[in-house]
């Protein structure tokens, strides 16, 4: 959605000779995405450019990257991330756990708020949180974003953020894109406003509420993810969150699964009728996220409501369970497992989930999960994921049909 705003004080014309205070020169920032095709903002810093390090930057130990596992079978994956233990903060807690050339999933269980003498950056990809549980403050160069259980958080390539956590812990699934994100387009009209068919509303998105400008000197560390996970420690002689304002359509936005309005027919809908987000160019490249969240559920008299086999042969299928009513998964997952699909295997409801679907024909659903499909581009497991991967999922269909506990 191309929703421009102003907060704080910019100039009305940019690229013009502007003043902090009298005498003060603002000096101006363009963060662009896409090359300068893409949304973008302009910033105005107090007194002195982001560039202006006055240590020589430090290579941290801290590793993000996925570790690759020797050739595996073909089979299908189920993680169970609430069993990962809480450690760190909100970056240096991530632990990554599927990944693609262009296409990253990690899962962070933390327990700190950033120091406030250090912030982060991810050079690497556009980030989208989902918030499993907690809750705390995003802020950033643009100001204060709350977040709670349930939220999405998106976060553009290039911003300069902490947390600070206000809950005893927090839980994320973290999705990371080298190509912007954004809500799906087939709901957005040739202005970019959401058309009356949409599942999602413009207004019900949460943007950062503006702060004053920090002015302030000292030595701030800005941890930069670059290269597919390594860390580069950047050291600033003034705080980053030194803004007069900003103006443009490239921000953080927080955005509630609540405020996702499924759309509901007579008999079963297909996945994409679920889309909230999307990365890259349906269905040449990057990827859609679906949010799977209560409904009624079809009402023909011989609907099956739990989905049918499917073999989509050109995407590989992540699904996070943020509970346990997932139809087609129940007694099998528990909150965060997190699955993935293969495209070149068929995948299916458990096997006797489709009877006993039968039941929920023109009823409520409550379930609440977040689906990833990616377009042309296969997931690997890393080799972190092990510690929390079910060796026993790739029989639980045969397990099940038979009527044995698939938990």
């Amino acid at each position: 959605m191309s929703v421009v705003l102003t907060r704080g004080r910019v100039p009305r014309t940019p690229h013009t000779e502007f003043y902090s205070e009298p005498g003060v020169l603002a000096l101006e920032e363009i963060h662009g995405s896409a090359g300068f095709s893409g949304a973008w903002s302009r910033k105005y810093h107090y007194r002195k450019y982001p560039t202006q390090q006055v240590q020589p930057p430090h290579k941290l130990t801290l590793d993000l990257r996925p570790q690759p596992l020797p050739p595996m079978p073909l089979q299908p994956w189920h993680l169970r991330t609430g069993r990962l233990k809480a450690h760190g903060d909100a970056v240096s807690g991530r632990v990554p756990l599927l990944y693609g050339t262009e296409t990253f999933l990690s899962a962070a269980r933390f327990e700190k708020s950033c120091p406030a003498d250090r912030f982060f950056r991810n050079g690497d990809g556009h980030e989208l949180w989902f918030v499993q549980e907690g809750r705390g403050l995003l802020a950033s160069e643009y100001g204060v974003l709350p977040f709670r259980k349930g939220h999405y958080v998106a976060i553009p390539k290039g911003t300069t953020y902490r947390v600070e956590l206000e809950s005893e812990e927090a839980w994320l699934l973290i999705v990371e894109s080298r190509r912007p994100i954004s809500f799906a387009p087939q709901y957005l009209n040739a202005s970019g406003q959401a058309t009356l068919m949409a599942p999602v509303v413009e207004t019900e998105v949460s943007t950062p509420e503006f702060r004053p400008p920090r002015d302030e000197e000292g030595l701030f560390r800005v941890w930069t993810k670059h290269g597919g996970g390594f860390v580069t420690e950047l050291f600033l002689g003034h705080h980053p969150f030194d803004l007069t304002g900003w103006e443009g359509a490239l921000y953080p936005y927080a955005f509630h699964s609540d405020d996702h309005h499924p759309l509901a027919r007579e008999i079963h809908t297909a996945p994409p009728v679920r889309q909230t987000f999307q990365s890259g160019i349906a269905p040449h490249n990057g990827f859609a996220l679906c949010t799977f969240k209560g409904q009624i559920e079809g009402w023909h008299p011989r609907d099956v409501p739990a989905p049918y086999a499917h073999l989509n042969a050109d995407s590989d299928e992540a699904m996070f369970f943020s509970n346990t009513s997932y139809g087609a998964r129940k007694g099998l997952v528990e909150p965060g497992s997190l699955t993935l699909h293969p495209g070149s295997l068929p995948h299916s409801p458990h096997g006797l989930a489709a009877k006993r679907s039968f039941a929920e024909r023109g009823k409520l659903s409550d379930y609440l999960a977040v689906m990833l499909d990616t377009f042309y581009e296969p997931l690997s497991v890393s080799r972190q994921a092990l510690a929390v991967a079910d060796k026993d999922y790739p029989l639980s269909w045969n397990r099940d049909a038979q009527g044995i506990s698939g938990a």
